[in-house]
């Protein structure tokens, strides 16, 4: 394997920072939006996708590190009834 050029490691950390924002984004307008839960969900799932979007076969990493913070906010602003997943 060689190692990843000056060029690759800036685009990915591009890329990070545009999911940084995505997902501080997201959860700002779970906070704050005047939203339905069925919206809370859309915005999610439309995050996850976007994020694969920037991260294409990241899926595991994407539930592993976002949706629990996402599930967190949707539940904190909607209650725990929701299911234990979004996705």
């Amino acid at each position: 394997m060689t190692e990843p050029t000056a060029d690759e490691i800036a685009e990915e950390q591009k890329r990070l920072r545009r999911l940084r924002a995505l997902v501080d984004l997201t959860v700002a307008t779970l906070y704050q939006a005047d939203i339905t839960v069925e919206e809370a969900v859309g915005l999610v799932v439309e995050c996850r996708r976007s994020a694969l979007s920037l991260f294409p076969g990241r899926e595991e990493t994407f539930d592993l590190l976002y949706h629990p913070r996402l599930l967190r906010v949707v539940r904190e602003r909607f209650g725990e009834c929701l299911p234990e997943r979004l996705l």
